[in-house]
């Protein structure tokens, strides 16, 4: 009798008991709109542990714009990938700079484009992501993974995911061209590049100190065109970069991103390769045959 009471009291109160809430959905962070990022060469270097490459040229205490001389001392640089960037830096400092991806009116690639402004599109299953330098467009399948035989393009494979405020993007397949290369100092690139993008909102006190790194290692070149009275949210990215051909570790970098003060500019690289007799005009991306 006291078993069948038992049973008859543990049935009750699995009955009763109130049904367990199911966890609700963390909110899709809302990225949406256009973040302005106004200096170059762009990456704000960490304050500690292995990070971007900083310009050995200095004037008057601040990056020297004009010549792009990369520290190829830095000890994130395997021994062949330093004597690239220190070639490059001679160059700079001998001449009229060398070619990047940039003024020769090539895809940028990734990572090289992240410093640029960009203005973001969410769908629940693509990101599209349009940077203000050339009309260059980037797009982000959602909750996907690489394929198994990869067909490596300018921006490559990406793929990305939220992690409760932040969207993660994994990008593999990075295509090795004319003018390729990881940054403006002329560190090269290997199909083994490999680029983790983190992105999430972060208030005003948290973003000042992104900008703050940036005001000391870059030039601003368009400073008017960012709202520097803006205290509310600021789109703050943190990157990592591992090329095992050309990196002895990963590394990681910042970029920090206002809100504009300016509309939209369009700049179309190709329009006018001409350099005004100071150097060759820009190699201009041309096809061997139409396209249709």
């Amino acid at each position: 009798m006291r078993l069948a009471n038992f049973l008859l009291v543990a049935a009750l109160a699995t009955v009763t008991a109130p049904a367990q809430a199911a966890s609700p959905t963390p909110p899709v962070p809302d990225f949406s709109g256009w973040w302005f990022h106004p200096g170059i060469p762009g990456f704000e270097p960490l304050p500690s542990g292995p990070t971007s490459l900083t310009n050995l040229s200095r004037r008057d205490g601040q990056n020297d714009i004009l010549q792009l001389v990369g520290d190829y001392r830095n000890p994130i640089l395997k021994p062949e990938a330093a004597e690239v960037v220190r070639k490059f830096g001679e160059m700079s400092k001998d001449h009229f700079g060398f070619h990047n991806p940039r003024n020769q009116c090539w895809p940028n690639g990734i990572p090289f484009l992240l410093s640029v402004g960009v203005q973001m599109f969410q769908k629940p299953d693509e990101i599209t992501m349009i940077y203000q330098v050339d009309h260059q467009v980037r797009r982000v399948r959602m909750n996907a993974q690489h394929p198994a035989k990869l067909t490596p393009s300018w921006y490559g494979d990406s793929v990305g995911h939220y992690e409760g405020d932040t969207l993660v993007i994994d990008t593999v397949g990075i295509r090795v061209g004319p003018f390729a290369m990881v940054d403006w100092y002329g560190t090269p690139q290997t199909p083994a590049l490999h680029v983790i993008e983190r992105y999430r909102q972060v208030d005003y006190d948290t973003a000042k100190e992104g900008l703050e790194r940036d005001a000391k290692e870059n030039f601003l070149a368009q400073p008017r065109n960012m709202d520097a009275n803006y205290r509310g949210k600021h789109l703050q990215l943190v990157f990592t970069v591992e090329d095992p051909n050309v990196f002895t570790m990963p590394w990681s970098a910042t970029v920090t991103y206002g809100k504009p003060a300016a509309e939209w500019v369009e700049q179309a690289c190709a329009e006018n390769p001409h350099k005004y007799g100071t150097e060759e005009d820009a190699h201009v991306p041309v096809a061997d045959k139409p396209d249709f």
